[in-house]
């Protein structure tokens, strides 16, 4: 098969559907099928695997800022792609965000009659969505145009259907167990020093809730001094700011590592014994808990949806009620003490994680592009008409 895969998310910006896009390429393409990924981007993208019809701008999103395509152009330039391309499967990622996804399924059937327009919803937001809530009628039209509808978790399928009702397979993301779980990978040195190292990994947004893992770290370091918090993530304005304020205030043992590359990051989870990620909600599922998982480190996470659907707790992980920084404070003081409970959970979270290994999911999605494009294209397939039956002639 000849596979689009579209995100409307700028390429070069690190984020959860771009993982997710760029992992399932990698395992299409290994499966024999040709991919191709649509996406804007903010600069030269050295991949050839990439088309940018678009340069991205930044707009506020479900507590973050999504740098997404709205170049009044960029119609035009997606119907050449596709009529040049000519895809059997056009897979969209976010399929109503303005305006590349949109544009794509705008354009995809008359480019190609018999293509299947798949769709995977990956976001979750406990306060709603305006644009759904105030776009619903002009984006049922597009809605309409997706053959095969996705959510990576039960919470994204029951957000989505709050406004577009009907079906939704649920298809997760994917982690690369091998990648996370090579004996090979080497701890850092100047974090493998018999401290226990604590990990988070995210962006510095609001909704990750780092201010409050801070100040529960505080509590953890005060009780247990041979504690340390390590923040990787894609250094911004507020990561600055808080890795500033954190200096300036003399908190002790917390380490602040920005621009991490996609390679050196297992090193980080192989040089931690916890990982943390106290996110306030809008998760609708967590590939940072499953690379953890994956890592075979015990998970300390809040108590939202999209968390709880990846791990139970006490047995992958240990889940805490969200914005409360004395109780992370607590569980974490109690996981540092415990070695054996971090390796009961770090073992159960290994074995959950094959449950969302890459090679299962992306042989669950070629499964489904496969039923569709029988059941699309025969249901598209016109009936030819039958001769009406000829009376017998009468005989003499």
């Amino acid at each position: 098969m000849k596979v689009a895969l579209v995100s409307p998310y700028d390429w070069l910006t690190p984020g959860g559907v771009n993982r997710h896009v760029d992992g399932l390429a990698a395992q299409l393409i290994g499966l024999g099928h040709q991919v191709k990924i649509l996406a804007p981007a903010s600069g030269p993208v050295d991949d050839a695997r990439v088309i940018v019809p678009a340069y991205p701008l930044p707009v506020p999103a479900s507590g973050s800022s999504a740098r997404i395509a709205l170049d009044p152009r960029l119609g035009r330039r997606v119907r050449l792609i596709l009529e040049a391309e000519q895809f059997d499967v056009v897979h969209v990622h976010e399929p109503l965000m303005p305006s590349l996804p949109i544009q794509v399924l705008r354009h995809s059937r008359a480019a190609n009659p018999n293509v299947v327009n798949v769709g995977t919803f990956h976001a979750r937001k406990e306060g709603g969505n305006r644009l759904y809530s105030y776009g619903r009628l002009l984006l049922k039209r597009w809605f309409r145009e997706i053959d095969g509808k996705i959510a990576v978790s039960p919470p994204a399928a029951q957000y989505v259907a709050r406004y577009f009702p009907g079906f939704y397979n649920i298809i997760p993301n994917g982690v690369d167990l091998d990648r996370w779980n090579d004996p090979a990978i080497e701890p850092l040195p100047y974090l493998d020093d018999g401290m226990v190292n604590i990990l988070y990994v995210g962006r510095a947004e609001k909704r990750k809730g780092m201010p409050y893992l801070i100040r529960a770290f505080g509590l953890v370091n005060a009780r247990l001094p041979n504690t340390r918090l390590v923040v990787v993530g894609a250094e911004s304005r507020r990561w600055r700011v808080y890795r500033d304020s954190v200096e300036e205030s003399g908190r002790r043992g917390i380490m602040f590592f920005g621009g991490v590359s996609n390679e050196e990051l297992p090193r980080f989870h192989r040089s931690a014994q916890i990982f943390c990620s106290p996110a306030t909600g809008n998760e609708s599922q967590g590939i940072i808990l499953l690379e953890a998982m994956a890592a075979g480190l015990p998970v300390v996470a809040s108590n939202i949806e999209g968390y709880a659907s990846v791990l139970t707790h006490e047995v992958e992980g240990l889940l805490v009620p969200p914005r409360d920084a004395d109780a992370l404070g607590d569980v974490l003081t109690g996981l540092v003490k415990d070695a054996a409970t971090r390796a009961r959970l770090g073992a159960a979270g290994r074995t959950r994680a094959e449950d969302y290994s890459w090679p299962r999911v992306a042989r669950q999605l070629v499964s489904y592009y496969e039923r569709l494009r029988y059941t699309t294209t025969a249901s598209r397939t016109p009936r030819v008409p039958q001769p009406e039956a000829q009376p017998e002639a009468a005989h003499a």
